[in-house]
């Protein structure tokens, strides 16, 4: 009998849509806070957060997503990420488990209105289907 690992993900929700990434990406989730702002940056991009000591940039996935904006609830959450060294945090409406896929499609050209190259694929669960985020088009995207 052969027993496979499946790679583990954080799934989150943004709207009524669900995201995912993988669980070795993620450095923490940690609770809303206060974020400073800084001038001349994407619209994406909400400001800075200090992280124990650490300044880490901060980024809204609805603002990228095109979503419209909403006021932060409790349940908001800043999915603290490393990509290429560096801490860069993601601001999601909220995190609801660290799952598994059993199969993963690729992606099509758009997913819910988001453009397909932000993704490396669907993940298929039981109830729904996961757009399995590819952190180098999210956090590298340079469109206004």
């Amino acid at each position: 009998m052969q027993v496979s690992q499946q790679e583990q993900y954080i799934e989150f929700g943004i709207a009524n849509e669900h995201y995912s990434i993988p669980i070795q990406d993620v450095f923490e989730i940690i609770k809303m806070q206060e974020i400073t702002h800084i001038p001349n940056v994407f619209p994406y991009v909400k400001g800075v957060i200090n992280l124990r000591g650490k300044i880490v940039p901060v980024i809204s996935l609805r603002k990228l997503f095109r979503f419209p904006e909403v006021d932060y609830t409790k349940a908001t959450r800043i999915v603290v990420v490393h990509h290429q060294e560096e801490a860069v945090g993601i601001i999601v409406d909220l995190v609801s488990k660290v799952t598994t896929f059993g199969d993963i499609q690729p992606p099509p050209e758009r997913v819910g209105g988001v453009e397909g190259n932000f993704f490396t694929g669907i993940g298929l669960t039981n109830d729904r289907l996961v757009g399995i985020l590819k952190l180098d088009e999210v956090l590298l995207h340079e469109k206004e």
